[in-house]
C-alpha cells in the first residue's frame, strides 16, 4: 500500500506538488525528499504539525521528540492510523516557514521506488513566491490580461508605442557624444 499526497502553499493556486509515498516511509525521509525537490534551506530545523480532518492538531513530529515520536521513528503509515489527515510542514521552523501535505488517497499495491516519488508539479518551488512571483491563476481577474488579448484601453494603439521609442531614441542621441570628465583629472 502506498499513499498519495498533495503539497501546497495556503492561499496560492498557482503551486502544488503530488508524491506517491511508501507507508513504511518515515517523515524524515519524507522530508529529505520534500527538501530536495522544492530546494528548501538544509540547515533549518523542521517539523510536521500533524491535523486531523476537523484540522485539530494530533501531534507535532520534529528531529527532537516534542512529545510524540521523531521523524526519523514515524511512519507515514503510522500518522495515517493515527487519523492524520494533513501536515503542516515547517521546512524553517525560525521563520514560520511552511507548506500544507495532504493525504488524497490510500492506493492498493507497491510503487517501484522506496523513496517518495514526485509524481505532478505545478509552478515553481515556494521560495519563489516569498520573492514576489504572482501565478496567473492568482492574480485579481482584472489582472488577468492574455498577451494576445487587447489591453482595455481602447485609446492605446500601436502609434502611441512607436512615438515613445522615438522619443527615447532621440534622448539616447544626445548623451552619445559627450565626454565626462572627473575633476580629480
Amino acid at each position: 500500500m502506498f499513499f498519495r499526497y498533495k503539497v501546497t502553499l495556503a492561499g496560492i493556486k498557482g503551486f502544488y506538488r503530488i508524491y506517491d509515498v511508501d507507508g513504511n516511509t518515515t517523515l524524515y525521509t519524507f522530508h529529505k525528499q520534500m527538501r530536495a525537490d522544492m530546494e528548501f534551506p538544509q540547515d533549518q530545523l523542521i517539523m510536521f504539525k500533524a491535523l486531523d480532518s476537523a484540522g485539530e492538531v494530533l501531534g507535532r513530529y520534529g528531529l527532537f521528540d516534542l512529545g510524540f515520536g521523531t521523524v526519523d521513528a514515524i511512519t507515514l503509515r503510522q500518522t495515517v492510523e493515527n487519523g492524520v489527515q494533513s501536515f503542516v510542514y515547517f521546512y524553517d521552523v525560525t521563520n514560520r516557514k511552511s507548506v500544507i501535505v495532504s493525504l488524497l488517497d490510500e492506493v492498493e499495491g507497491t510503487i517501484p521506488s522506496a523513496f517518495p516519488r514526485l509524481e505532478e508539479v505545478k509552478g515553481p518551488n515556494p521560495a519563489d513566491f516569498e520573492n514576489g512571483y504572482v501565478a496567473f491563476e492568482d492574480l485579481p481577474d482584472e489582472k488577468r490580461v492574455l498577451p494576445s488579448e487587447s489591453p482595455e484601453d481602447e485609446d492605446f494603439d500601436d502609434e502611441d508605442l512607436d512615438e515613445e521609442e522615438e522619443e527615447e531614441e532621440e534622448e539616447d542621441d544626445d548623451e552619445e557624444g559627450k565626454e565626462i570628465y572627473d575633476e580629480n583629472e
